[in-house]
């Protein structure tokens, strides 16, 4: 059998795809791929251990293995390594290197300390130990097997370097690029900034409200509007306008036209929103059930973790209902026997139906205790678009603290596509809330508006 290891493999005959590919027919089902993709590996190194330990062996296979490794290593340097390359050069000539093994006078092992002596100094800290553990491999063929799988995590350490030297740029670009286009469409089409505009107007009768302590409505925005002292800032109702973004029921009324590139991600932090709601407030009527010793037994917390989170996976109100009944009868299954094995007593027919409905109840959006949960998750999420930000792991709300992970990963994730969103969009915003609180204001006028 003879392969090449970017090309196609002939096998009895027969052509099989490239080692790097794997077949894209919805016939192939992921187990198969990866069978498919082993199989394949496994006779390509089987191959070069057969050609290098034969007699006189066979280096064909692997001149084109060391001419890859040459190029990957060549790859990895920066642009003042002009020293580097150069002996890289000389030292892997892949013409020399052929003329050696025609004449078997290759010294495969001397060619591969001197790779591994090269990867040691481009590598990362991190990789330090993955190029120390290929030193004691003394066959060829995994030596070789081995290297190209710490080069590529190499390539990948130096592609996330990459990306993270030039972030700042690419942020800054984007955001000019991303507010001269969007004001070129908001030149053509002057009433593209209404949806936005009513968004906006939303949030400033709800923060408006909130400070004179009333229910958000027209008296209070028009109060905001027409000169009332307590008017709330310009950040506070860009917040608002945020937070309200994660109770959006859709199909009810259009998003803002200034959040339709990030709609997909905010929709999908209100998902996950949602998706902590149910499993808090499950695992908070669990606990009250059956009570603090049966949840501090391990790993008790993290099953009803799981059975809730896989349950409720694209939770819709549709099924939030069918959701909550299959995950009652899993929590069920779940205290049944954690109380089995611990060695306390069954519940009671009459605790397991209150359990069972109490739980079922969370699917009602009115229901007390998923109120009180989304509220605190909501307050939680606020501090991290804030400017204060939420700095004290004290101050964590009562009653998430199963799910504080999960919390701060949503949080991050929502607090950098809204800084995104603000620092595009933030003069736009200052323009329409001025108009908003201070319609009788002179344009020029900034006093007491605050700013972003």
């Amino acid at each position: 059998m003879k392969a090449e290891r970017n090309g196609p493999i002939e096998l009895r005959g027969c052509v099989y795809l490239t080692l790097r590919e794997t077949p894209c027919s919805p016939l192939f089902f992921p187990s198969l791929e990866n069978r498919v993709k082993e199989t394949l590996h496994k006779a390509f190194w089987d191959s070069l251990k057969e050609q290098i330990s034969a007699s006189p062996p066979d280096y064909t296979q692997a001149i084109q293995l060391l001419q890859e490794i040459k190029e990957a290593l060549l790859s990895l340097l920066l642009p003042r390594h002009n020293q580097l390359r150069s002996q890289i050069e000389e030292a892997l000539d892949v013409e020399l290197i052929r003329q050696e093994a025609e004449h078997g006078a290759l010294d495969i092992r001397g060619l591969t300390t001197y790779i591994l002596d090269t990867m040691a100094m481009l590598c990362a800290p991190v990789r330090d130990e993955d190029v120390q553990g290929l030193q004691s491999l003394s066959d060829p063929a995994q030596l070789l097997r081995e290297i190209f799988r710490v080069l590529d995590l190499m390539k990948t350490d130096m592609l996330n370097f990459s990306i993270q030297s030039l972030r700042p740029h690419l942020r800054d670009h984007s955001i000019q690029y991303e507010q001269k286009k969007f004001q070129e469409l908001v030149d053509k089409l002057p009433n593209s900034l209404d949806h936005t505009t009513e968004w906006l107007r939303e949030a400033a009768a709800e923060a408006s409200a909130s400070l004179s302590g009333s229910q958000p409505h027209s008296a209070a925005l028009q109060g905001a509007v027409g000169g009332s002292t307590a008017l709330p800032s310009l950040t506070s109702v860009l917040n608002q306008g945020y937070m309200n973004l994660l109770c959006w029921e859709p199909g009810q009324k259009e998003y803002p036209e200034t959040l339709l590139m990030d709609q997909a991600r905010l929709q999908e932090v209100q998902a996950q929103v949602n998706q902590l709601s149910v499993t808090a407030a499950v695992l908070l009527v669990t606990s009250g059930t059956c009570g603090s010793a049966l949840f501090g037994s391990p790993g008790f917390v993290a099953r009803l973790k799981l059975v809730t989170k896989v349950l409720s996976e694209g939770l819709s109100c549709t099924r939030c209902e069918e959701a909550l009944q299959d995950i009652s009868d899993q929590v069920l299954q779940e205290v049944s026997r954690a109380l089995s094995q611990l060695g306390y007593p069954a519940l009671t027919s009459d605790k397991c139906a209150s359990l069972k409905g109490q739980i079922k109840s969370i699917a009602d959006k009115g229901n007390a205790v998923r109120h009180v949960i989304e509220q605190r998750i909501l307050l939680f999420l606020s501090h991290f678009i804030s400017p204060d930000g939420w700095n004290s792991q004290k101050d964590f709300p009562k009653g998430l603290d199963a799910i504080q992970e999960e919390l701060q990963e949503v949080g991050r994730r929502f607090r950098s596509v809204i800084h995104h969103n603000r620092q595009v969009f933030g003069p736009c915003y200052l323009g329409i809330l001025k108009k908003v609180l201070f319609p009788e204001a002179e344009p020029e006028s900034d006093a007491g508006t605050g700013s972003f």
